[in-house]
């Protein structure tokens, strides 16, 4: 007999999420082919990621995120301003990038997302180099900073970051063997002594609205070679949002996040074909 699941749309400034809470009632196991059904657009129900929430044994409960193609990634932070929304009371939860401190606010929460790491193995590069200034280019994106912030970041600093052909580009770098697994690509140019424009390839998904992870890391790239002060206004496609950082501190990043609609759907209907 199949299982009826129910689920939650939400989004933070247009980056959207299946939610599936099983805290309370397991579900049968995630696969990438189960996702990457449930994320098609057209046949599905469609997402840029699927957020489950499941027991921890460490931490009031446990998020694990999966993009639309299927990969379970280790942080995303629209996500978990949205999980908080839904949560509705301050929490540390576990995530494959580590321990992370969600507090709701009104229409939206602040998020502690960890200190950020530079470290060249912890990005993780195939090999070692300069993490702030590093000494490689694609076309016309070159030297940029490696961030990892739960998940691996290259930011890249240019005058207009709506010039940048970043959906060929994008996929280009996320791929590129010196990232062994895979990355996300930022482009952000500078719009004020604390405001950032952003645009980012999000691995796994494409071109984003919004990618909490993305404007955390380029925020800490920014302060990090003295282009902006903290905090920082990082302006994208879906909207804005605020990030806090001092070296050596964890990042706080504040924003919006909204409840779109509830369902349910049929687990056999996208489990059908697992093996694919």
């Amino acid at each position: 007999m199949t299982q009826t699941i129910a689920f939650i749309k939400m989004h933070g400034l247009g980056n959207d999420f299946v939610v599936l809470d099983a805290r309370l009632t397991p579900l049968p196991q995630m696969t990438p082919h189960i996702a990457r059904a449930l994320g098609d657009r057209r046949t599905g129900i469609g997402f840029d990621q699927l957020v489950l929430l499941e027991p921890s044994e460490t931490q009031a409960f446990r998020m694990r995120i999966f993009n639309s193609d299927g990969s379970e990634v280790e942080a995303c932070g629209n996500a978990a301003r949205a999980v908080a929304l839904l949560h509705s009371e301050p929490a540390v939860i576990e995530t494959g990038g580590g321990p992370i401190a969600l507090e709701p606010l009104d229409g939206g929460a602040r998020v502690d997302m960890g200190a950020p790491r530079f470290d060249w193995d912890a990005i993780p590069l195939a090999y070692p180099m300069d993490t702030v200034t590093m000494p490689v280019a694609w076309e016309n994106l070159e030297a940029p900073m490696a961030v990892n912030v739960g998940n691996p970041h290259v930011i890249f600093f240019v005058d207009d970051a709506d010039a940048v052909p970043l959906e060929t580009l994008g996929p280009v770098i996320e791929h590129d063997p010196l990232f062994p697994e895979r990355v996300n690509v930022n482009v952000a140019s500078l719009a004020g002594s604390d405001h950032l424009k952003l645009r980012v390839w999000e691995r796994g998904a494409g071109l984003t609205r919004a990618c909490g992870t993305g404007a955390c890391a380029t925020a800490v790239a920014a302060i990090r070679r003295g282009l902006v002060a903290s905090p920082v206004r990082v302006t994208l496609p879906g909207g804005d949002l605020v990030i806090a950082w001092a070296p050596g501190g964890t990042i706080l990043m504040s924003g919006p996040a909204a409840e779109s609609y509830r369902g349910t759907f049929d687990w056999d209907d996208y489990a059908a074909g697992a093996g694919a």
